[in-house]
């Protein structure tokens, strides 16, 4: 039964961390509401997969997989290409197919000339700080304003939405926090529940989402047309891998730090594995006309709020993803969990992040190059934040990608600034 509970919670915490991305991908290209149906469903297969896949064959640590910021990204951009640099709609998401069955074949090329490894060097205590400051940073704003019922047609704070955000909030830290053990390692899934009955009772949680006549449902094959490999989207997918991997090797590392701390008893994250089945798992992206996937960092949170490091959960958890996804009238009603609850009791669980950046930021010995690689890092990151995605536009997918994710930008400037003085530190101690 114990296993049963944290399997659904893990669910939960999947659902409420991916269910945006593609919804709002879907409005991009201007999808009908089916068509968005069947997309957040194939979505939420492949995730639910490649969490398998990555417990099967892969890094086998309890990390879930979401949708990839930087491929929402490039979706965005090439939502705008449709007409102009594409014919339609349709040739644009098929140059996303074929881009995201590109990126698994270097993926798979990474992991199997050992690069993955000497990649993996180049995060140290101070990177791990950065890239996870930079990802508290980048989604506090989301958190907040899904907490205040922003956006919305009046474009102003929702009270009734605040005030029910804010009790899920209190309720979450408190159940996170509680004397009794089941308490706390259940809160994720009590919080939601508490959460979910609160917007009920004010009227707040939106209506389940009608899947007709269907009952169950098979995910398809290249949905958009078969996919197309321009020079365009080929050196896009080669850029976006790169990234990918930082994002994945920091995510193990922040994983692997907060097992050290439970005392769990888990095995070290194999980066080779993990680029093979994050190969495979981006070309089940593709073939399923669905969304890249990345494992997702604020998995460590949710591990420390429970206290369950078990990947035995994680992974039941990740079958019932995939089974929800063959049954429409399942994954509406999950899907109907008002976003303000999810938002609220995710805040608590990334909170929870910061102690980790701080605890890793402490293990450097040299805290004056630290500190240093910490302030020109944070001001690039966080100044980007506030630059408008607008101002990308005219450049290519590649470079527009990077340089509007202040997460990606932040860690890169981390690590080329850390590796200068290094070297700098060296020549100089040479040279005397």
């Amino acid at each position: 039964m114990g296993l049963f509970f944290s399997a659904v919670q893990w669910l939960f915490f999947m659902l409420a961390s991916s269910l945006v991305a593609p919804i709002a991908i879907a409005g991009l290209f201007h999808l009908s509401p089916a068509d968005t149906a069947e997309f957040v469903q194939r979505t939420m297969f492949v995730l639910g997969l490649s969490g398998v896949l990555q417990v099967l064959i892969g890094h086998r640590l309890p990390i879930n997989e979401g949708p990839a910021g930087l491929w929402w990204g490039v979706f965005a951009i090439y939502a705008g290409f449709a007409g102009t640099i594409y014919s339609s709609t349709e040739q644009a998401l098929q140059s996303l197919e074929g881009g995201m069955i590109v990126s698994g074949v270097i993926f798979i090329f990474l992991a199997a000339f050992g690069l993955l490894e000497k990649m993996a060097k180049l995060f140290t205590p101070t990177v791990t700080f950065i890239y996870l400051l930079l990802l508290i940073l980048q989604l506090s704003g989301s958190f907040l304003n899904g907490m205040l019922g922003l956006p919305n047609e009046a474009g102003t704070i929702r009270p009734l939405i605040l005030a029910g955000s804010a009790a899920t909030l209190l309720a979450a830290f408190y159940f996170s926090s509680h004397r009794i053990q089941w308490v706390r390692q259940y809160s994720v899934i009590i919080s939601l529940a508490f959460g979910w009955l609160l917007f009920l009772l004010i009227g707040e949680a939106p209506l389940m989402a009608s899947s007709g006549n269907q009952l169950f449902s098979l995910p398809g094959l290249f949905v958009f047309g078969p996919p197309l490999f321009d020079s365009g989207t080929v050196v896009t997918a080669a850029f976006i891998t790169l990234l990918l991997t930082a994002n994945m090797i920091a995510s193990i590392r922040v994983m692997e730090e907060v097992m050290a701390h439970l005392h769990a008893t888990g095995r070290k994250g194999s980066y080779r594995s993990a680029g093979v089945a994050a190969g495979l798992n981006q070309m089940l992206g593709g073939a399923f006309s669905a969304i890249g996937s990345v494992p997702i960092s604020g998995a460590a949170g949710f591990v420390a709020q429970t206290g369950n490091a078990s990947v035995r959960p994680f992974f039941a958890g990740s079958l019932l993803v995939v089974g929800m996804s063959l049954f429409p009238p399942v994954m509406n009603g999950l899907a109907s969990l008002p976003a303000p609850v999810g938002y609220a009791v995710t805040f608590v669980i990334f909170s929870r992040m910061a102690g980790f950046a701080f605890a890793e930021m402490e293990k450097e010995t040299e805290q004056d190059r630290a500190r240093l690689v910490a302030g020109v890092s944070l001001l690039a990151g966080v100044g980007v934040m506030f630059v408008p995605a607008a101002a990308f536009t005219n450049l290519p997918a590649a470079a527009a990608s990077i340089l509007n994710n202040g997460l990606i930008l932040g860690t890169m400037t981390a690590i080329c600034v850390e590796q200068f003085l290094r070297v700098a530190g060296k020549r100089k101690k040479t040279g005397a």
